[in-house]
Parts: structure tokens; C-alpha cells; sequence
């Protein structure tokens, strides 16, 4: 409130508000075009369980211990499912991040930050007003924020690269210093001689 009041003091009620209205309209049409691509996302992974031959319309009656007592195929048909949208997950988020980390680079982190902001916003316009179910999606896109950082697969390859390229350069720097040594060496003993 204190806040509002003084930005509005400073910019002006009308513009604090027209400011507000547009974030407002942003923040619906970013929640919409996710629900989009989520939604399509979600219509190709059906076709495919369908194809797989698993129903993907009723998917709690495969987790239900009586259906997989009954029929142990089905248990198998579930595990494989899992198996299948982990792999398909880690290999999209491999690529897209891939993706991120040849476009921007060093400027990396930037991207990390901006999707994780995203994401987040997303989760909680999604989830207004039902905070609790709103929970385990913010768990895993914290957990995704991590595993794109630092303990992440392209940082550790990038400072693998940039440990071999310092252990290169430190190799060179000591076969120069020995070429300066000998000749130091080789003009003190000429120095000698004479």
C-alpha cells in the first residue's frame, strides 16, 4: 500500500493504473498462450500412450494397485510409459536449454532467470486462487532452475572444456619459461667462458 501510494505520487494515479491494466492483460495472454502449448504438448503424449495402448483419458485406473494385481502387464505398460515421458522430457529440456545456452552464451544465467520468472508467474496466475495446488508445480520448476545451474550438465561440460584450455595454457606457459631459462643460462655461461 505504501508503496502503491508512493509510485502513484510519483508517476501519477492514472499511469500507476493504465501501468497495472497492462501487466494485468500481458499476464493473461502469457497464462493463455502456455495453456496452449501445454494443451498440445499434452493431445501428442496421449497419441502416444494411445498408440502404446494405455488410455490415456483414465489414466488413475492404471495407478490403482487392484488393475495392476489383476493384470501385471499393465504394470509394465505404466513403467514403460514413465520411462518413455522421463526420457522425453530430459531430452526436450536438454535441447531447449542446449538451445538457450548457443544462443546467449555467456548471458545464460539471463535466460535461466527470465524462464524461472516466467514460470513462476505462470504457476501463480495459473493457481490464484488455489495456493495449494500450486505447490508442486513451484517445487519443480525450482528444481529444473537448479538443475540448469551451476551442478548442471552444460556447466560442468563448459568448465571441464575451460579446465582443459587453462591446463593447455599453462603447459605453454612452461615451455616458454624453460626456452628463457636455457637462454639465460646458455648467456651465463658464455659470460663465464670469456
Amino acid at each position: 500500500s505504501g508503496l502503491y501510494q508512493g509510485v502513484s505520487g510519483l508517476f501519477g494515479e492514472d499511469n500507476v493504473r493504465a501501468l497495472q491494466k497492462f501487466f494485468s492483460r500481458l499476464t493473461e495472454r502469457f497464462v493463455n498462450g502456455v495453456d496452449i502449448l501445454m494443451d498440445t504438448f499434452w493431445r501428442i503424449w496421449t497419441d502416444l500412450l494411445d498408440v502404446l495402448g494405455i488410455d490415456a483419458s483414465n489414466l488413475t485406473h492404471y495407478f490403482s494397485p487392484a488393475a495392476i494385481a489383476n493384470n501385471p502387464t499393465r504394470a509394465l505398460l505404466l513403467i514403460g510409459a514413465i520411462l518413455l515421458a522421463y526420457w522425453f522430457l530430459s531430452l526436450f529440456l536438454g535441447f531447449f536449454f542446449y538451445l538457450l545456452h548457443m544462443l546467449f552464451g555467456r548471458f545464460f544465467w539471463i535466460a535461466r532467470v527470465a524462464l524461472f520468472t516466467l514460470s513462476c508467474v505462470y504457476i501463480l496466475q495459473k493457481y490464484e486462487g488455489d495456493p495449494e495446488h500450486a505447490v508442486l508445480p513451484l517445487c519443480f520448476v525450482v528444481a529444473v532452475y537448479f538443475m540448469t545451474g551451476p551442478v548442471g550438465f552444460y556447466w560442468r561440460r563448459n568448465s571441464s572444456s575451460s579446465l582443459e584450455e587453462k591446463m593447455d595454457h599453462l603447459d605453454s606457459q612452461i615451455r616458454l619459461l624453460n626456452i628463457r631459462l636455457s637462454r639465460v643460462i646458455e648467456s651465463l655461461d658464455r659470460g663465464s667462458d670469456q
